[in-house]
């Protein structure tokens, strides 16, 4: 088997297109090989106010961008070139994800946790939903092995919040600067948009293919 480790942040369109771009490879180019996708939070906006941030305000604010659509463009067209539709102009609100983080890893142990990092990381990108509601997040990860009621306790838990931070904190001082980072087999590290060829090409390296 195959171990993935994979960092990311659910507000980061990269990601979604690393999450999308990383299943369609394994489905369409290794459809036999055992992988074991393990979840690690970044976070990019640790300390994003309940109510969010409003996303051209933060292009502006961090990168002086003062056309929101010209800073979407690369992420929405590497998106359309997997076959995913992405129109990042439906979702304008950056929310703290320490509540998202902590569901996934609560996931681990269930098996599911890859499956419903993808379906938070959808729904905030392409329903525009609020993923650091508990309300929002426990109906989302009923379909993921939580009764919905724990699901709903374990977002709102400080100490699971606290767990996700220092899981972050060990995260970026091992050295993951840029997301989605990928490390396969423990051993072949690649990060940001990457293409499929990319994709599959750590993937063939990993699994002692080439």
């Amino acid at each position: 088997m195959l171990q993935i480790d994979l960092f990311t942040e659910i507000s980061c369109p990269w990601c979604f297109v690393g999450h999308h771009r990383l299943d369609k490879v394994l489905a369409e180019r290794f459809p036999e090989l055992d992988v074991d996708i393990r979840q690690h939070p970044v976070l990019l906006l640790p300390d994003a106010p309940p109510e969010g941030l409003y996303i051209p305000d933060l292009l502006r604010w961090r990168y002086g961008a003062t056309d929101p659509k010209a800073a979407f463009v690369r992420p929405e067209a590497e998106a359309r070139a997997s076959g995913f539709d992405l129109d990042l102009s439906h979702q304008l609100w950056a929310y703290r994800t320490q509540p998202a983080h902590g569901l996934i890893l609560a996931a681990r142990e269930r098996g599911t946790q890859h499956r419903l990092a993808v379906a938070i990381t959808d729904a905030y990108f392409l329903k525009a939903k609020n993923t650091s509601d508990a309300d929002v997040l426990a109906d989302i990860a009923m379909a993921h092995g939580f009764e919905r009621q724990e699901a709903h306790a374990i977002a709102l838990d400080p100490e699971q919040h606290r767990r996700v931070e220092q899981e972050a904190a060990q995260s970026a001082a091992a050295g993951v600067r840029s997301v989605p980072h990928f490390v396969f087999g423990g051993r072949i590290a690649i990060n940001g948009g990457r293409s499929e060829d990319e994709l599959a090409s750590a993937i063939r390296q990993a699994a002692g293919m080439t």
